[in-house]
C-alpha cells in the first residue's frame, strides 16, 4: 500500500507531508491512520524539537475525500474521532507545528492549519469551509478557535456562507503568519521551525499547552459539540444527496 503521509527529518525538525497529491491530499481513512501515527512518532521522539506540516503537489489538504463518503457514514464516529484526534495532536502535543500551505486548504485541511502554531502560506493559496453548505459540520475545535482569531461575525460569515478567501485575506484576518512566494514556502516554514527548535523544549511545550488550555472548557466543549453535530449530519438522509451533487460537479 502506498504511504499517504511521508516524514523526513533535518536535524531537530521533522517535516510531515500529506501525500495523496492525485486527490489534493484529501482526507480518507488511510491518511488518518498514517497521519496519526506520524504525528505520534515525531511528538514522542526526543530528538525532534519542531514539526512542519505540509502537503504534496498542488494542495495542502482539500478536506474530507467525499468520494469516500459511504465509508465515512458507515464508520462515522471512528472517522470523526480520528479527525479530532489529529487536531488534539496538533494543539496539545509537546512539539510546536508550522503549517506550510499552498494551493487549497479546505474544510478539515483548513481546520488543521488553524490548529498549528504558525501558518506560512504561498501567495496562491485558496481557502474555504464547505461543510455547512453540504449539510456537514466543522471539526478541529474551529468553533472555539476561529471566533477568537477573526471575531464572531467574521467566523459566522466564513462558516455559514463558505466564502472563499486567499492568502492575503488570511494574513489580514490573522489566520496566516506569513505569505510568501511559492518557491519560498518550505524554506520559510523550515526557518521558523528551526527558530522554534532552538528554544527550550520544556518551556515551549508548557506555553503551547497553557495557551490552549487557557480556552478553559471551551475547546473540549466545542470539539464534543462538533463531533455530535458531525455525526448527526452523517445520519441526515439529505446530506448524501448534497455530497453526490458536489462530487459530480467536482468531476
Amino acid at each position: 500500500m502506498t504511504a499517504t503521509v511521508l516524514t523526513t527529518r533535518d536535524g531537530p525538525v521533522a517535516t510531515v507531508t500529506l501525500h495523496r497529491p492525485e486527490r489534493l491530499n484529501a482526507i480518507d481513512g488511510a491518511l488518518l491512520v498514517d497521519l496519526r501515527a506520524a504525528l505520534a512518532t515525531v511528538h514522542d521522539d526526543p530528538a525532534i524539537r519542531a514539526i512542519v506540516l505540509t502537503g504534496s503537489g498542488r494542495a495542502f489538504c482539500s478536506g474530507d475525500d467525499l468520494r469516500d463518503f459511504d465509508r465515512q457514514v458507515a464508520e462515522a464516529r471512528a472517522h470523526v474521532e480520528a479527525i479530532q484526534d489529529v487536531s488534539r495532536q496538533l494543539l496539545l502535543g509537546p512539539k510546536p507545528v508550522v503549517a506550510a500551505v499552498r494551493g487549497w486548504a479546505v474544510g478539515g485541511g483548513l481546520e488543521w492549519m488553524i490548529d498549528c502554531d504558525f501558518a506560512v502560506m504561498a501567495e496562491g493559496t485558496r481557502c474555504f469551509f464547505p461543510e455547512i453548505g453540504l449539510g456537514l459540520f466543522v471539526t478541529g475545535g474551529v468553533t472555539a478557535l476561529l471566533p477568537r482569531l477573526v471575531g464572531v461575525a467574521k467566523a459566522r460569515q466564513l462558516l455559514l456562507f463558505g466564502e472563499r478567501f486567499d492568502a492575503a485575506a488570511a494574513l489580514a484576518m490573522g489566520l496566516a503568519w506569513k505569505v510568501v512566494p511559492d518557491a519560498d514556502l518550505l524554506p520559510t516554514a523550515l526557518a521558523a521551525a528551526d527558530r522554534l527548535a532552538a528554544l527550550p523544549a520544556n518551556a515551549v511545550a508548557a506555553l503551547r499547552r497553557a495557551l490552549v488550555l487557557g480556552l478553559g472548557a471551551t475547546l473540549d466543549q466545542a470539539m464534543a459539540a462538533e463531533t455530535a453535530a458531525t455525526l448527526a449530519a452523517f445520519r441526515d438522509p439529505t446530506t448524501a444527496g448534497r455530497i453526490a451533487r458536489f462530487t459530480r460537479s467536482d468531476g
